[in-house]
């Protein structure tokens, strides 16, 4: 039962896309250097990309189909029930889920009675500061330098972008001055390993890939490189799967196992990869992936391809005011750029959404 852990032999064959590293954590450095990478060492010179806006400037593109909606009712009005059921309205179609609406809503009711508003441009305004007040819990920076390497595990259902959010997440911890290595650990989809590869060569990252082996005894691997290497982060891939499937989500609680004997401590961060286009189904994602894994972050995708981006308040008082223990959102991607995924920020979140 432990063959796992023994050194994996060199396979020559065309099969294997890059010796895999032993799991011995005194294993030479040479002797890993020595195989062959599937991505460059450093980054393949790229033509020069033409200019784009800030990334507030994306974030509010991306909101828009989210954003009208709202912003389209708070202006030139008077503030009376009319206005408030409006907005009522709005909210829940926007996927913001009827508790948290219920929750806006009553606080906003207060402030016009507190405060005195009498315009629907001061109810934007005060609707601004509660969407903040209520997203605030959710934004928790991920401090990926407090040990080496730093090890995240990455779930979802299969078709949120997961894969796709790996790459940009390589590539944000790059800016920031890390090396990252990828683990392929979803060896369910066909293409999976393909796909990341694709990533690892857009980024100058080695992957570390096997076909057709054990997604745990990939990853276990792909820790004991980066080890050997002084990797910073290693992003681990696993295989989409439905919260009903029960068979998937027993291997993937193996694949975390497998990571805490790997490295004392890790996964140090389980990520869950939610689309924004699911709506209220994200929430009960959440729920599922988190009784099995322990989710401590989240990535939403596809933001600027949805009028459902309220869905975000919905995790958040579902979360954070229901049941007082927040998962933080840790990125938001709104785009197709390989620099769209950025760390989430209450403020600009509500500011992009409302202006």
């Amino acid at each position: 039962m432990f063959g796992l852990f023994r050194k994996s032999p060199v396979d020559k064959s065309a099969d294997r896309t890059e010796t895999t590293a032993s799991s011995d954590p005194a294993a030479p450095t040479a002797a890993i250097e020595s195989a062959t990478s599937v991505a460059p060492a450093t980054p393949p010179d790229r033509p020069a990309e033409p200019e784009r806006p800030n990334w507030f400037g994306r974030l509010r593109q991306g909101l828009r189909k989210t954003g009208t909606q709202l912003s389209g009712l708070l202006g030139g009005r008077r503030i009376d029930e009319a206005l408030f059921d409006d907005l009522e309205t709005a909210l829940i179609q926007a996927d913001a889920g009827l508790p948290a609406t219920t929750h806006l809503i009553g606080a906003l009711r207060a402030r016009v009675r507190k405060d005195r508003l009498e315009t629907a441009d001061e109810l934007k305004g005060a609707l601004r500061e509660e969407l903040t007040a209520l997203l605030a819990p959710l934004e928790r920076p991920l401090d990926f330098r407090s040990t080496r390497p730093f090890v995240i595990m990455v779930a979802g259902v299969n078709g949120t972008g997961k894969t796709t959010s790996i790459g940009k997440l390589a590539r944000y911890f790059q800016s920031e001055g890390a090396s990252v290595l990828l683990a392929a650990g979803d060896t369910f989809r066909a293409a999976a390993r393909e796909q990341l590869t694709e990533w690892g060569e857009r980024n100058g990252v080695t992957v570390i890939a096997q076909d057709k082996a054990d997604a745990a005894a990939v990853v276990f691997d792909a820790i004991a490189a980066a080890r050997a290497r002084g990797i910073d982060v290693v992003i681990a891939d696993t295989a989409g799967r439905l919260p009903t499937q029960l068979h998937l989500m027993e291997e993937i609680r193996k694949v975390k196992r497998v990571i805490g004997k790997a490295e004392a401590g890790a996964p140090h961060e389980v990520l869950i990869v939610l689309d924004a286009n699911t709506g209220q189904n994200a929430v009960s994602q959440v729920r599922a992936f988190d009784e099995a894994l322990g989710v401590t972050g989240i990535i939403m995708t596809k933001l600027d391809g949805t009028a459902r981006g309220g869905v975000v308040a919905a995790i958040a008082h579902t979360r954070s005011v229901a049941q007082g223990a927040p998962i933080p959102l840790r990125f938001i991607g709104v785009g197709e750029g390989i620099d769209d995924l950025r760390p989430f920020v209450a403020a600009d979140f509500a500011r992009a959404l409302l202006d």
